[in-house]
Formats: C-alpha cells, sequence, structure tokens
C-alpha cells in the first residue's frame, strides 16, 4: 500500500515537466473516495474516483458548484485532467491559482 512513497522529487512524470514547477499546486484528498468531474460542477460526469489521503497535482482553481459550502473545485492534472472540489482536497504548500 506504499504506491509512490518517497519518489515524489523526479520533478513529475509528463514529458516536458523539467521547466520547474510552475502552476504545479499540491493537494491531499480528505473524503474516503472523491469523484473527479468533466466539469467543475456536481451534475458533470465522473472521470475518475480520487481516495483519501492520495495526493493529487492541482493546476489552477475555479468558482463552481456549490459542494458543502465551498464553491471552490480544482482542475487536477494526473493522468486525465479532471474537476475535484476544493471542499475535500486540502492544499499542501501555497493555495492554487485562480484558472
Amino acid at each position: 500500500n506504499q504506491s509512490g512513497s518517497g519518489h515524489q522529487n523526479g520533478g513529475g512524470n509528463q514529458a516536458g515537466a523539467n521547466h520547474g514547477d510552475q502552476g504545479q499546486y499540491r493537494g491531499v484528498v480528505t473524503a474516503e473516495k472523491l469523484a473527479l468531474r468533466s466539469a467543475p460542477n456536481r451534475g458533470s460526469q465522473v472521470i475518475r474516483y480520487a481516495h483519501k489521503g492520495e495526493v493529487v497535482s492541482i493546476f489552477c482553481k475555479v468558482p463552481g458548484g456549490d459542494v458543502d459550502g465551498n464553491p471552490l473545485w480544482y482542475l487536477l492534472t494526473d493522468g486525465t485532467w479532471a474537476w475535484g472540489p476544493a471542499r475535500y482536497i486540502d492544499n499542501i504548500g501555497p493555495a492554487p491559482r485562480w484558472c
């Protein structure tokens, strides 16, 4: 159950990821199972799920559909890009920039 632990300083795994970490913010999922969606609202298609404790890469944030009092959504760039509600993603380091 230690997928990826200890391998977090490789500079990202996409091609061309060696321009430093511009626009690469990070967060950790706080919900047991978090639906990541095709648009920043709860009515959009589920693309995949993230699980509690998973560290995600955040590109930027937008105001979207309200989730338990928090209207912000993060655009996540791990694998397939998808939107996740900020209500269930805690920032690691600086807060993401606006899209």
